[in-house]
């Protein structure tokens, strides 16, 4: 008979606690974030083909005589006039040969002006018949005979001399040295490469596209170029190869850049985008709106009105831009900001554990 009062004074207690606070917290209301609608891009639907930057006027400078390199005037980016001395070579060999060379040509000169002298001495004797017609046909023959060596004397000095001056490596042209392939002390063949000369005036962007998009692309007469950095300009001339590689089935597309106050390196990545149809629908982002942890790109995509971050991988950037290739659909909401997604998901969960508290 005691227990039921004992029973009912602990359920008045518990009543009791319950009214003081022991009821649960209320779940949390969505945050109100500054949110963006993604939606498939239909005006960069068109065809879009990887491609490099290339110098129009760019040259591999070689050595054209052997020897050993004493200097190396210029180096990687340094601008250069046309004809300015890029490398040295020694120079004992060539002056050897062409100061032999000189040598001959005198010797053979020397030849020549003497058989001439006895040509034009008998020639006049012939004409008084003191010398047969055979005397006078045997040194005209010396003397054609000297005057071919002499010729040939001064074709071999000339060769010679170029070969002492091909130990001075010019610049064929004003440009920017790209590469630089050879230093101090290192013996050269003709033949070996030193250097590598573009001229920044005029660049152009090539890609290979497959044979069936290059058919099609011939018939279009304009393409824009997207650059490394997200700017995009319409290309001043399209050229599509003629024929194609056979290991590769593909064709050699090339578009020539405008001129730029800041224009790309050679070597840097492009994009050649033509008007095509065929392309699929583009996802675009906002690059302020991307996440990048490591190598990992994630976005805050919004599920119940709350972000959850979504990895995503992206494409090309373009304009502050960032092309999503798969992670999110058309329709998906993200937030804007990613530092206010993530301080409202920090609250959440602070309320979430004063809640359990």
């Amino acid at each position: 008979m005691r227990l039921i009062p004992a029973l009912a004074l602990a359920g008045a207690l518990a009543l009791v606690a319950c009214s003081r606070g022991g009821q649960p917290a209320a779940a949390p209301a969505p945050p109100s974030l500054d949110t963006l609608t993604v939606h498939a891009d239909r005006a960069a639907s068109g065809r879009s083909w990887d491609g490099s930057v290339q110098a129009v006027q760019q040259a591999e400078v070689s050595a054209q005589t052997s020897g050993r390199v004493l200097a190396v005037e210029t180096d990687v980016g340094r601008r250069v006039a046309a004809g300015d001395v890029l490398v040295r070579l020694t120079a004992v060999e060539q002056q050897s040969g062409a100061n032999v060379a000189r040598a001959q040509l005198q010797a053979a000169q020397a030849a020549a002006t003497e058989a001439e002298t006895t040509y034009q001495r008998y020639q006049a004797l012939a004409q008084r018949q003191l010398v047969s017609r055979l005397q006078l046909d045997q040194l005209r023959t010396a003397r054609d005979a000297a005057v071919a060596a002499r010729e040939a004397a001064r074709a071999q000095a000339a060769s010679a001399g170029q070969q002492a001056d091909y130990t001075q490596v010019r610049a064929p042209f004003a440009g920017i040295v790209q590469a630089r392939l050879v230093e101090p002390g290192e013996a050269v063949a003709p033949g070996r490469v030193l250097l590598s000369v573009y001229a920044p005036g005029a660049l152009r962007v090539q890609a290979q596209l497959p044979e069936s998009d290059a058919q099609a692309l011939r018939g279009v007469a304009h393409a824009n170029i997207e650059l490394a950095d997200g700017r995009v300009v319409e290309a001043t001339a399209l050229t599509v190869f003629p024929s194609g590689d056979p290991a590769s089935h593909s064709v050699g597309v090339r578009a020539v850049l405008p001129a730029m106050d800041n224009p790309p390196q050679p070597g840097t990545t492009a994009r050649i985008v033509s008007s095509l149809p065929g392309g699929e629908a583009a996802l675009w982002v906002p690059r302020t709106a991307l996440v990048q942890r490591g190598e990992v790109s994630a976005v805050y995509a919004l599920a119940d009105g709350w972000p959850v971050l979504r990895q995503v991988r992206v494409g090309r950037e373009v304009g502050g831009r960032v092309e999503v290739l798969a992670g999110l659909h058309d329709g998906d909401a993200i937030a804007r900001d990613p530092v206010a997604a993530l301080q409202a998901l920090v609250q959440r969960r602070e309320r979430a554990g004063s809640g359990h508290d």
